[in-house]
């Protein structure tokens, strides 16, 4: 079918969980389900900066059913929490893993566990977080991961993937992102396998810039300057805004398949199209790998 991303379908009745649902993308993300109907949980780190969005969000849509519960990511212990707490708020009829680091530091830091932090962050946190909330998961729901354009510019390397042996911040980033596809066709492959009736997808936001997203004070405050260069990247960019379309299509497309990979349709913007992945993060092989490494780093078991 075609999607238009301006007139969404019902999501009334549904629950979405979205981490990172404070700012950026994850926060256009929550309005735009929320505007569908949805019932929106925001799980994200800094509490004060999750009641300034569920305020935005408040004011952009009328009669929105919004929550928050406290998500670091970084922090095993703490995602364990807020699985408790989330499941409490359930059942869940979508899980939006889009929060993540995307500065990384210039040298290798660790995660209060002792694991690489991007990784550790971006991709453990999220396995731990979905492994744990699984059981709260409806018989239909959506597991919708964040990939990355990244992936296509740096090659992955399955045996380094904490950076062991050679850290680059960017290549840790896009790392990261690696394991999130990884993570994504693989837990669909065992979707399947089971005969669930669960989605796994995957979406990715293009070249999104917060100087050419819709204003919401408090959420994307820009200085000119930064508006002047967002201004000039727009040749190829599109705003935070647009860059939730094709995670929101994941999360609302009722023809979408388990396994789909959604991203803009002219690569770093447009509207959300079918993509094909990455090959190297998406194989079998390298699925496996990084779903037996995840249950051993963090030490939950993941049943499908």
């Amino acid at each position: 079918m075609s999607w238009d991303p301006q007139h969404l379908p019902s999501a009334a009745g549904r629950t979405f969980v979205v981490t990172g649902g404070n700012a950026g993308i994850g926060y256009f993300t929550a309005e735009q389900l929320a505007s569908a109907g949805a019932r929106v949980i925001l799980a994200s780190r800094s509490a004060e900066k999750a009641q300034r969005a569920i305020a935005s969000i408040a004011g952009q849509v009328a009669g929105a059913q919004l929550d928050f519960v406290p998500l670091d990511l970084s922090s095993l212990p703490a995602v364990a929490a807020a699985a408790a707490a989330l499941r409490a708020l359930g059942p869940i009829d979508g899980l939006i893993n889009n929060a993540g680091l995307v500065s990384p530091p210039n040298r290798r830091a660790t995660t209060a566990d002792g694991h690489e932090l991007i990784v550790g962050s971006n991709f453990f946190g999220h396995f731990a977080l979905t492994a744990q909330l699984w059981p709260a998961l409806s018989p239909t729901a959506r597991v919708v991961g964040l990939g990355s354009m990244a992936t296509r510019i740096v090659r992955l390397d399955p045996d380094d993937l904490l950076s062991d042996r050679r850290y680059r911040s960017f290549r840790a980033y896009a790392f990261s992102k690696h394991a999130v596809h990884g993570f994504a066709f693989e837990l669909d492959r065992r979707l399947r396998a089971a005969g669930e009736h669960r989605l796994s997808l995957l979406a990715h936001p293009g070249f999104s810039v917060d100087g050419l997203s819709e204003r919401r004070p408090g959420i994307n405050d820009v200085s000119r300057g930064e508006r002047l260069r967002d201004g000039i990247l727009g040749l190829a960019a599109q705003g935070k805004d647009h860059g939730a379309w094709p995670t929101v299509r994941a999360a609302l497309d009722p023809d979408a398949e388990s396994g789909r990979f959604y991203g803009p349709s002219r690569n770093m913007s447009g509207t959300p199209i079918v993509i094909p992945p990455v090959v190297s993060s998406a194989t079998p092989e390298f699925g496996a790998h990084l779903w037996a490494l995840a249950e051993e780093r963090t030490g939950v078991t993941f049943l499908v």
